[in-house]
């Protein structure tokens, strides 16, 4: 009987191999289309962003400044977060701003900050700006434009607000707290919340916590915390070190010093106590704020890091500084419409405790709720 030829083809030995090694390579090629197709797929679809750092910065500081220490992404964490550093001063350029309406505001609220009294200050030429009730600027207690960490800064204060504040017993808008600082701390008047100087302040505001996340506090607002002394303060050693400390800078007799040859040019470094400083209802006037702010600032060149007064030293000088002549605000006591909310070093009565005001405003402070919140 004869066998009928097989047609269909047989593939050798060799082939076979041939065959293998041309399935796998079409496998990685396969796989790298999809990987493609998926990568593109993301960018379209989720547009992912890294922080504004290098589009706001310009090109000769954006790759200086990379990395998660200058606000990027920790690798480790792959996004925006607390261990992000905020307060790198490339994010801070203001020659990196647009020349459109929003950028002109950001430019005029650095300006208000830095130069108030040339713009709101008692002597301005128009009258209805003349808001301010001492030649003191903004920044001379929110360091650098409010740039500075643990200066009371304004990095990331914009997501924060509203909020409850204890002072007023009711929630807060941040035109409230600006409008705080200039009754109290530049003792003068509130700004009109729908002016154009309040919308610079807050759209300048808004720029420098740009990618802070809103609602988060991030490391660096505020002021750095320490244990105080449990002790009345020791105004006479406060005496000492200002002494030995601050004159060189604020002068002998506390009086700062000018930016220029008059009041309206403002202080380079401002008046401590006397007519043109802080009022007696301002936040700095109490001790433990000053405390902490002069512990991570003062004297000139210090940080939250490098720190130059100990605990005790800034402590007895924030007691000295506060327990001479300013100016009064009227109507503090309906401050605290609930005094359960009012902080211990609040150096004006009435209280809800039987402390003596004398111990409210120069301690000691560990019988008192020392922890108690809603100052500022």
């Amino acid at each position: 009987m004869e066998t009928t030829p097989d047609p269909s083809p047989r593939l050798q030995p060799e082939d076979k191999q041939a065959f293998i090694k041309i399935a796998g390579l079409l496998t990685w090629v396969i796989a790298l289309m999809v990987l493609v197709v998926a990568v593109t797929a993301y960018i379209v679809v989720f547009n992912p962003k890294t922080p504004d750092l290098l589009a706001d910065a310009p090109a000769t500081t954006a790759t200086a400044a990379s990395g998660p220490a200058a606000g990027l992404p920790d690798v480790a964490g792959g996004a925006v977060g607390s261990k992000t550093n905020f307060f790198q001063p490339a994010r801070f350029v203001l020659d990196s701003v647009k020349p459109d309406p929003e950028g002109q505001l950001i430019r005029y609220g650095h300006e208000l900050i830095a130069h108030t009294a040339h713009y709101l200050g008692p002597q301005v030429a128009n009258p209805a700006l003349r808001l301010a009730g001492s030649n003191l600027a903004c920044q001379n207690c929110h360091l650098q434009a409010g740039q500075k960490a643990f200066s009371a800064p304004y990095v990331g204060i914009w997501g924060i607000y509203p909020t409850y504040k204890g002072r007023e017993d009711a929630i807060s808008t941040l035109e409230d707290r600006i409008n705080g600082c200039m009754t109290r701390s530049l003792n003068g008047r509130p700004l009109p919340v729908d002016g154009k100087e309040m919308k610079a302040i807050i759209t300048y505001m808004k720029w420098l916590g740009r990618q802070v996340p809103v609602g988060e506090k991030v490391k660096g607002q505020g002021f750095v915390k320490f244990t105080m002394p449990n002790r009345e303060a020791n105004l006479g050693q406060g005496k000492i070190v200002f002494a030995q400390q601050c004159t060189s800078c604020h002068g002998a007799n506390g009086q700062g010093r000018l930016n220029g040859t008059l009041a309206a040019d403002g202080y380079q470094y401002p008046p401590l106590w006397g007519p043109d400083s802080y009022n007696d209802g301002a936040g700095m006037h109490r001790l433990q704020t000053a405390a902490r702010f002069i512990k991570a600032n003062m004297p000139f060149g210090a940080t939250a890091e490098h720190s130059i007064l100990t605990d005790d030293a800034a402590y007895d000088v924030a007691a000295y500084i506060n327990s001479l002549p300013r100016p009064r605000m009227a109507h503090l006591e309906k401050d605290y419409p609930n005094l359960k909310k009012k902080p211990a070093d609040c150096p004006y009565p009435p209280y809800a405790d039987r402390f003596t005001q004398h111990q409210h405003q120069f301690g000691p402070y560990a019988a008192m709720e020392a922890g108690k919140k809603g100052g500022e």
